[in-house]
């Protein structure tokens, strides 16, 4: 059960390393230091925006699905059952 756990944990941290680039990138844009497989500002701006906006998406996703399947989420962001 512990191993599990860990491996959940390291799957976890992934997006949040994500999310941690893009906000590298954008701060190193801003302050104008060019970081090398990036030919302008411009695209490194772009990809650091994509990476946190991806992050984000895979943390706020996980943590739904966890609030959903333990029932602790508001009757909007709740599954909708259709009748077969």
């Amino acid at each position: 059960m512990t191993f599990q756990r860990f491996i959940a944990l390291i799957i976890l941290l992934i997006p949040i390393f994500t999310a941690g680039y893009g906000i590298k990138l954008m701060r190193d844009t801003l302050f104008g230091q060019l970081i090398s497989p990036y030919q302008t500002f411009y695209v490194q701006f772009f990809v650091g925006i994509i990476a946190l906006a991806v992050g984000i998406w895979l943390i706020g996703g996980f943590i739904l699905h966890r609030d959903r399947k333990n029932n602790k989420v508001a009757p909007r962001f709740q599954n909708k059952k259709t009748p077969s």
